[in-house]
């Protein structure tokens, strides 16, 4: 199913939510995936501008996505005029030609490092939200030997870069509910971990955000990222819901989170611009109340991945 194209306009892909200090739309983009388009740098660049026209001004990114080419897309694709909020993360470095193209980078004087090398490729001094990606909880990498570094030494080199000016906010990102709590001190302005609509283990850390005013940012918000974890496109009210209102299951299940928690901002990452505006398009859509209990109830008959 192709979307129909979303006139540029005035509103915010999603409406507004709040990320730190920003008003951002509650649908941005995550450009991960922007690292397929490695030969078409043209294509990549558009796909941004794209975003933009559509109302989205707040992109994902890190130096570890295409060792830095996604970082330089960025920073060619974008105006000041266009106000987006860009928000990176650390405590990983690039591995290329490694069996994981990626390898943890926990150390403070590395996470310090990364900082530095996403201004650089950015072309910025100082970026609005960084996240600090823990090794606490899956799926992805994990922490051994001198990688394994307390929270509080990482949160004291993530908040003098935030005092230097060189950084604007925190954000954690594969956290646990403890490693939340114990980093609420320092200022926390999101929290990005994997979560879906068939994957609600952090429910808890989800509310303990609402309370406390901290952005939900979920990663792999349609699961089946890993093996083993259900997608929400092949569950059966999911996919009966797309039919009745006429989207796709995908749609579907990013509109459920939106609805889910107030605090909800998505990221979802493509290489393609109809995808760009079918996701974008997610932001439009309604639940009745039975519609929204049937998709709600979607939990009790799915079976949550641990995923730490």
């Amino acid at each position: 199913m192709t979307a129909d194209p979303i006139p540029a306009g005035t509103t915010r892909a999603g409406g507004t939510g709040t990320l730190g200090d920003h008003p951002v739309s509650r649908i941005g983009y995550g450009a991960m995936q922007l690292e397929r388009l490695h030969n078409d740098r043209p294509a990549a660049i558009a796909l941004l501008r794209r975003a933009v026209e559509l109302g989205v001004d707040h992109v994902d990114t890190a130096q570890f996505y295409g060792n830095g080419f996604v970082n330089g897309l960025i920073r060619d694709a974008f105006r000041p005029e266009d106000g987006v909020v860009v928000v990176s993360k650390v405590g990983a470095d690039p591995n290329p030609g490694g069996p994981v193209p990626l390898r943890p980078a926990q150390r403070p004087e590395q996470l310090r490092a990364s900082v530095e090398d996403n201004l650089t490729a950015l072309g910025v001094d100082r970026i609005p939200v960084v996240n600090l990606r823990r090794l606490d909880t899956g799926p992805g990498l994990r922490a051994e030997g001198d990688q394994v570094v307390d929270l509080d030494d990482q949160l004291a080199v993530m908040t003098a870069l935030r005092d230097e000016g060189k950084i604007g906010a925190i954000g954690l990102s594969s956290v646990t509910l403890d490693g939340l709590r114990q980093a609420l001190p320092a200022g926390i302005a999101c929290v990005q971990n994997a979560y879906s609509l068939v994957a609600r283990g952090d429910e808890d850390m989800l509310r303990l955000c609402v309370d406390e005013d901290i952005a939900w940012v979920p990663f792999f918000p349609l699961g089946g990222a890993f093996p083993g974890m259900p997608k929400v496109t092949d569950d059966p009210a999911v996919t009966d819901v797309a039919h009745a209102l006429g989207h796709t299951p995908a749609q579907i299940g990013l509109a459920w989170l939106l609805h889910h928690a107030p605090n909800v901002l998505l990221i979802p990452g493509t290489a393609n611009a109809d995808h760009l505006e079918a996701n974008i398009t997610a932001g439009t859509i309604t639940f009745d109340d039975s519609t929204l209990a049937a998709l709600d109830a979607v939990r009790s008959r799915s079976t949550d991945v641990p995923l730490g």
